[in-house]
This record gives C-alpha cells, structure tokens and sequence, in this order.
C-alpha cells in the first residue's frame, strides 16, 4: 500500500510505500487489549503497604487481666480492633507485572499501527525540521492541518524539536525503538517520519 510523504508545512512531497506484509493485518481487540494490560502492569510500581501488627509501634503488654475486669479479653494495645492498631490483609509490597510472549507484543505493534493506517489517523512526514521554537506556534500549525492529538515518531529525536513539544500535554515525541501499543491507541493521530516508517518496517517484518 502507498501512503503520501508530507513535508514540514503538511503539503504533499512525495509517496513511500508501506509493506503489507508488515502493516496489511486485521487489528484484533483481544491482542490490542493483552498488550496494554501487559504495558500497564510493567508501570505499576506496587509499592503499596501498610503496618501489620507485629510492625505497629506501642507495647506488647496486656491491657487488663484475662479474667475479672467485665470486659473483653484483649492482649495488646496494637491489636487491629484498636485505633493504631496493625492492618489484617492489607496490601504488601508486590511486582504486578507479568510475562508476555514477543510474537504477542510485536503483533499488537503491528496491530496498532494497522488500525490507524485504515481510519486514516497516520501521517508521514519528510521530517520533524520544523522551522519554529514555541510550542504555542507548533499547536496552532498542527490544528490548522486538523492535529489536535498526536504521538511523533521519528529515528532518532532531536533535542531541538523535543524541546518545542515536552510541555505539551496533546503531542507526544518517542523514538521508533519505543513505540508501543498504549502510546498510539492514547492519541488521535499517528505521525512517522520517513527515516521511522523505514526502521519499524525492518523491525516488524
């Protein structure tokens, strides 16, 4: 399949075409589904905790006695009835995350991609030599040309355009080796370089 090659000022520059080995499959909401879940999970920190009995401060000392006093029987003032007390059965430290297989990951990738290429969400650009510094001037090119959402993938970034997008919560900027199934399917539109279009299609074929 060709897709057009836009330049900087998103007017028509050329053509490139895309492999359909690598892009021309059937996006499947199971395996997109797999691959966020995987994603989110390796996110998750779980450093979540709480104070069990034996780690609340305070003394081990029985309150009353056992017998005599016409009240319960309780043993220590860090008990979990009391207020202070140790928590029963909260979270622990733990690591959420799990183990995908890679033809999964890389299928989903391909999914991804796939999907935007057939609602018509991709956008290829020549490069991302933008001939402005403000972020404010960068959004207002983007909507003009009806980008109001998009993850920029290139080879390699360049600081000078990471600088112009890095406060801006509607584009995001990756490298092509980081490109990944939550990140595409977060924004509206997908925009890859030609130098990215040519390292994804060696990458995923």
């Amino acid at each position: 399949m060709k897709i057009d090659i836009l330049n900087t000022e998103y007017k028509l520059s050329g053509s490139i075409e895309l492999s359909d080995a690598v892009f021309d499959v059937e996006p499947r909401v199971d395996i997109l589904s797999r691959v966020v879940r995987w994603q989110l999970a390796k996110r998750r920190a779980g450093t979540h905790s709480v104070k069990t009995i034996s780690d609340v401060s305070g003394s081990g000392k029985k309150i009353v006695k056992q017998k005599g006093s016409g009240g319960a029987r309780h043993g220590s003032k860090r008990g979990t009835q009391f207020r202070g007390g140790g928590i029963v059965f909260g979270p622990v430290p733990r690591d959420y995350e799990f183990s995908l297989q890679k033809k999964v990951r890389k299928l989903g990738l391909r999914m991804a991609i796939a999907d935007k290429i057939k609602s018509e969400e991709v956008v290829v650009l020549q490069n991302f030599d933008f001939s402005i510094s403000k972020i404010k001037d960068f959004s207002k090119l983007c909507k003009e040309n009806g980008v109001n959402s998009a993850l920029f993938v290139d080879g390699e970034i360049k600081e000078d355009f990471l600088r112009v997008t890095k406060n801006s919560q509607n584009y995001d900027v990756i490298p092509q080796i980081g490109l990944n199934v939550y990140d595409i399917l977060k924004k509206d539109r997908l925009i890859l370089t030609v130098s990215a279009v040519e390292k994804l299609q060696e990458r995923l074929a």
